[in-house]
């Protein structure tokens, strides 16, 4: 049922930066996503120096988290951002 709302609406509807816009502008998504990175990766960094013992590797392991999770959770909120359900 959900997902036949989502795919009548996505055809029903053209969905653009100016309708997207209306909802949350995209440096919002940047800041949320860079806000919520930096929690995560002192707890990545944490985690990965438990683990590991060394504050070299928890440090490696916890720049390559930040980028590659702030990339991931900028495009799950844009993608989120076009979904009319719940809003």
């Amino acid at each position: 049922m959900i997902v036949d709302q989502l795919i009548l609406d996505k055809k029903t509807s053209k969905t653009n930066y100016a309708n997207d816009k209306k909802s949350e502008k995209p440096i919002r998504s940047i800041v949320k996503a860079f806000s919520w990175r930096v929690i995560g990766t002192l707890d990545t960094l944490l985690i990965s120096y438990i683990l590991t013992g060394k504050i070299s590797i928890a440090a490696s392991i916890a720049s390559i988290d930040f980028v590659t999770k702030m990339v991931l959770y900028f495009f799950h909120e844009r993608a989120w951002n076009l979904v009319k359900w719940g809003k």
